[in-house]
């Protein structure tokens, strides 16, 4: 099988190898696993491979680099639409050539990919929708349109569209799919977690507005001087990062706040198997791994109401959901640590729901998709 990836992440080509965003990588080796061929469209970046980036895996490897695609400006937006035409060519091309088009959206590329795709109806095609499916979201009008071209079954023909949420009224390519990272022999029973002394708070995830990391900074804060025992350790880089280093130094905060940047998993891992509760009070979410990849060690998540996150936390039985104002979110917080036995509850409920969604089970529902 020819498998074609049309996605807007960035590659890294270091010599024989290409690397990518290792979360995203992670999951395609899983796919490619069980395809002959594999040809990427994809946007390139000269920079050097880093912690957070991970090599594709498979013998038969083809990248065919495409221009990224900016609006931020008239310049940019100019730039863009006259890259457009030959993107298209490229992407007309490697469909001809494909014997399965996998989608990655949402995107600019995966945008075009999606109008590119109407022209080959009786080739089997997959689209993974990373973002926000539901349908009331404020979204721009690009994702807007991404979604009802690939809920259209007239002019998507012959595709399974893989998105986060299971949503009323749906057309019946659209599959309610989930996203994993570890596997069954990591599975651990839960942790006893002490919710009486020290409270490890963990936020993962890019310094940036739409994750809100100056939010759970502030509500952390906020808690430490109602009288909490409070820690809060910081993954991952971003433009936001000197203005929160900033704000910690004005607001002497570096007694029990840390931003520790991007690290490997293995470090992740082990610092959620002692942390007690992830944060993550994020604008949009699609499948957040931070807060799926927390419960799977019994980590209590707290996050904003949006996108799926409502139905993985159960509406609140397996975690705890803020309004992303300070003083509510720091009220409903607060309630909450003062209930230990709902605390644990919760811990457990999170381990048990979050442990149904290994790497195994992920790949026995990607062979479906394959039909191998």
């Amino acid at each position: 099988m020819k498998f074609l990836i049309i996605s807007h992440v960035e590659h890294k080509l270091n010599g024989k190898t290409i690397s990518a965003y290792a979360p995203y990588v992670r999951e395609m080796n899983i796919w490619l696993k069980h395809v002959d061929e594999v040809h990427i469209v994809a946007p390139k970046i000269s920079e050097k491979k880093n912690a957070i980036d991970l090599d594709y895996k498979h013998n038969n490897l083809n990248f065919k680099e495409v221009s990224s695609l900016e609006f931020t400006s008239i310049k940019k937006a100019f730039l863009s639409i006259y890259k457009i035409p030959l993107i298209i060519i490229t992407l007309f091309k490697a469909c001809k050539r494909a014997d399965h088009i996998h989608l990655r959206c949402p995107g600019n590329i995966g945008l075009l990919g999606c109008l590119v795709q109407i022209f080959f109806p009786h080739k089997l095609k997959t689209a993974k929708y990373a973002g926000n499916w539901d349908p009331k979201a404020k979204q721009p009008w690009s994702y807007k349109f991404q979604k009802r071209l690939l809920s259209n079954t007239f002019l998507t023909k012959k595709i399974t569209v893989l998105v986060y949420g299971d949503w009323k009224n749906q057309s019946k390519n659209i599959k309610p799919f989930f996203t994993a990272t570890y596997s069954d022999n990591e599975k651990e029973p839960l942790k006893n977690r002490n919710y009486s002394k020290l409270l490890k708070f963990v936020f993962i995830g890019s310094l940036v507005k739409g994750k809100r990391p100056l939010l759970a900074i502030k509500i952390v804060e906020a808690l430490y001087k109602k009288g909490k025992n409070i820690q809060l350790d910081i993954y991952g880089e971003g433009i936001l990062k000197e203005e929160l280093q900033q704000y910690m130094v004005n607001n002497k905060l570096e007694g029990f706040v840390k931003i520790l940047g991007n690290k490997e998993k293995e470090i992740i891992k082990k610092t959620l198997k002692s942390a007690h509760f992830l944060i993550l009070p994020s604008k949009s979410e699609g499948w957040p791994k931070a807060i799926a990849e927390a419960m799977f060690f019994g980590v209590i998540p707290i996050s904003t109401s949006m996108s799926c996150v409502p139905h993985m936390l159960d509406n609140g039985k397996r975690g705890i959901l803020i309004e992303s104002e300070l003083e509510k979110a720091v009220y409903k917080i607060e309630n909450s640590l003062n209930d230990i036995e709902q605390l644990k509850l919760m811990s457990n409920n999170a381990l048990k729901w979050s442990q149904n969604y290994t790497l195994e089970t992920f790949e026995v529902e990607i062979m479906k998709l394959l039909k191998v």
